[in-house]
């Protein structure tokens, strides 16, 4: 496959999308290394199969591939459920807060992440293009290959599941 030329309108596409295809591709692996390896296969696959993009939601697109491509290469025994807290801390810009809010923020941040860690991939997936992507139904319809009423139903889930196990790690009743 040769490399892509500047002004590839696929690479022009896709490449405004690589944090989010990583993050996406982290929350799905839990691990900085895998996701890394999710997001560079998925890249290529994307390239060698460019003719396959309609011109659709480029964004979306990519999504579908990165979650066939972690899942390709989790049957292939790449260790992609290594536990590692993803820390959103770290892929923020913007002004720096203060030490006491950078502290709450990060035992904000710990508690959902530790949340999330529960949750199946399944839901996981469908929360993290919904909440932090802002997917639509539709679009997630289509990364996941569900139909919109499971992609619904799942999302209802893992909202609650998610909700139960924030309560739980703050001491709070169910």
């Amino acid at each position: 496959m040769k490399p892509p030329r500047k002004d590839d309108p696929i690479a022009e596409a896709l490449l405004p999308h690589l944090d989010a295809a990583y993050n996406f591709a982290r929350y799905l692996s839990r691990n900085d290394d895998d996701a890394a390896d999710v997001v560079q296969e998925a890249f290529l696959r994307a390239l060698r199969y460019r003719d396959s993009f309609s011109g659709q939601n480029p964004r979306a697109w990519l999504f579908a591939i990165i979650r066939n491509t972690f899942f390709s290469m989790r049957k292939g025994n790449i260790p992609a459920e290594t536990a590692v807290p993803f820390d959103e801390e770290l892929h923020r810009e913007g002004e720096q807060p203060s030490p006491e809010a950078a502290m709450l923020r990060s035992a904000d941040t710990r508690i959902v992440n530790e949340a999330l860690e529960e949750l199946s991939v399944e839901y996981r997936e469908v929360i993290v293009l919904r909440e932090f992507e802002d997917l639509s139904y539709k679009e997630i319809a289509r990364v996941t290959g569900a139909p919109v009423g499971t992609v619904m139903s799942r999302l209802a889930r893992a909202r609650d599941q998610l909700t139960r196990a924030i309560k739980r790690r703050m001491g709070q009743p169910k």
